[in-house]
């Protein structure tokens, strides 16, 4: 069925996993022949490659800080223009990530009697589930017209029927993250002493405050922590190294495109979110063999790891389990060894062969 057109939607493909997702989804069926279309609901810088047949197609820029009138205008104009795109490349079928590109998404395709797919991909407790009597009921009705609602994480779907009208949906399908593949192929030495590693945007809902803290209590000197990533939290994490005087052991690194190195040279990963959609970051560090601790948080975590075998689970806001896991991780080198052997078995699990064959069967399947 090589040839069809797809239209992906999403708000921006800024730095994010749901960007980085729907970018190697495009580039994979890029490579299967497929026409591929990126829709963009607000333009923004674009976070990851895509592949050079691949049209980015933005929509408008938007100004934050509006007024209700201002917000109206922008809802039309979104609407309207992605109307008109649609009718433009007539595609065989459109892939939506996120809730505002979803309901857009749903809204047009219903009127154009295109198919389309809408995918959540984070908790609905922050979307969806917040929403008043009419959004939830537009929602219901844009979900149950979609060929498939698609979801990382089998506990998003359970997240999603709490809401009682989702219960009703018959259309919901899990298909995993796909571990991303990283182009570069130099090994270069990141870091010059042993250190854990820490991956995700620096915002509270990623927990790195806990991974700190965790750290701290360790007492052991010959490691360090190095916390990849950037975002609004960076100030209040350096106070917090400051405070507790580890401005020489624990490194905010900043945002890294190729990651490679750093799973294959750290000791330990260590995933400290609150909250999680699928986490990326702890799929590529287990594809890279490296050992894993993670939050036991909603959702992703548990049904990735299974404690004891591939990686450990520790409780949600437990830092003295966190701290013990990693101490037992870092010195019972068997368990060590285990773990890393283990965890290496997602990029089968995971590879993006298999999750891209599972989105094509998805695409190609009757309305």
């Amino acid at each position: 069925m090589s040839g069809l057109k797809l239209v992906f939607v999403i708000y921006t493909l800024q730095k994010g996993g749901a960007e980085r997702v729907l970018s190697t989804l495009g580039n994979s069926f890029s490579e299967r022949a497929y026409e591929v279309v990126i829709v963009c609901m607000n333009d923004a810088e674009q976070g990851y490659p895509l592949a050079e047949g691949i049209r980015v197609i933005p929509l408008l820029k938007r100004k934050y800080k509006q007024n209700v009138f201002r917000r109206l205008i922008y809802g039309m104009l979104t609407y309207f223009r992605l109307l008109g795109v649609l009718l433009r490349e007539k595609p065989y079928c459109v892939i939506s990530f996120m809730t505002s590109a979803n309901l857009w998404t749903g809204l047009s395709c219903g009127l154009l009697k295109i198919p389309y797919i809408v995918s959540e991909r984070t908790t609905p407790d922050h979307t969806i589930n917040r929403f008043n009597f009419f959004f939830k009921w537009m929602s219901y009705f844009v979900y149950s017209g979609s060929k498939a609602v698609v979801v990382p994480a089998k506990g998003i779907e359970a997240c999603l029927k709490n809401n009682g009208i989702f219960n009703r949906l018959t259309n919901y399908s899990i298909i995993r993250n796909p571990v991303y593949v990283f182009k570069s192929k130099e090994h270069l030495i990141v870091h010059h002493r042993k250190f854990i590693l820490g991956v995700g945007r620096l915002s509270y809902e990623k927990g790195f405050d806990q991974l700190i803290d965790a750290f701290s209590k360790l007492r052991i000197k010959n490691i360090d922590l190095i916390i990849v990533g950037q975002g609004l939290e960076k100030p209040n994490l350096t106070a917090q190294i400051n405070r507790l005087n580890l401005q020489d052991r624990v490194i905010l690194a900043g945002a890294k495109d190729d990651l490679q190195d750093y799973y294959n040279q750290a000791e330990l990963f260590v995933l400290p979110s609150r909250n999680e959609g699928y986490p990326n970051a702890l799929i590529e560090a287990m594809s890279s063999g490296c050992p894993c601790v993670a939050v036991d948080c909603e959702f992703g975590p548990s049904e990735i790891i299974e404690d004891g075998q591939n990686g450990i689970l520790v409780p949600q806001g437990n830092i003295p389990a966190m701290t013990k896991a990693m101490f037992n991780v870092l010195f019972d080198l068997s368990l060590k060894k285990k773990l890393g052997n283990e965890a290496r078995l997602i990029g089968q699990t995971n590879s993006l062969e298999v999750i891209s064959d599972k989105w094509e069967a998805l695409i190609l399947s009757p309305a």
